[in-house]
């Protein structure tokens, strides 16, 4: 399975889904102009992914803002994972946030209840 690598840009986060190193982050700020058009390959790669997963799968996401339509997106990406754990396979988040930004951890704590996978809710030093 190819890796998919996306630079990031002013509006858009940083993507790197590597299955064969077993690197899946997605760090930056997220409010691209077209939300679907941008996260619908992300979607795409990790449910073809999850039908022959590694053994384990930690995703990490690194963002410093996210819109309300790139927070709709990124549920739908979790949803994926969602099924992917209920199925049996081992697979779980982390959500990084920096000390003073209670909106990202909020975000994460959301997430961490909507959907039923282990969530790790981490908090970094400010840079």
């Amino acid at each position: 399975m190819n890796p998919l690598i996306i630079q990031p840009t002013i509006d858009s986060p940083y993507v790197n889904l590597d299955k064969q190193n077993n690197i899946f982050e997605i760090k930056g700020k997220s409010l691209p102009e077209n939300v679907n058009v941008f996260y619908q390959p992300i979607i795409d790669w990790f449910t073809e992914y999850f039908k022959n997963p590694n053994n384990e799968t930690i995703i990490n996401f690194k963002l410093d803002y996210l819109n309300t339509a790139s927070s709709k997106a990124l549920l739908s990406l979790l949803l994926v994972v969602e099924d992917a754990v209920k199925n049996g396979y081992n697979a779980r988040v982390r959500w990084y946030f920096e000390e003073d930004d209670e909106d990202m951890k909020d975000i994460g704590e959301e997430y961490s209840e909507i959907i039923q996978i282990p969530f790790e809710i981490i908090q970094i030093d400010n840079e």
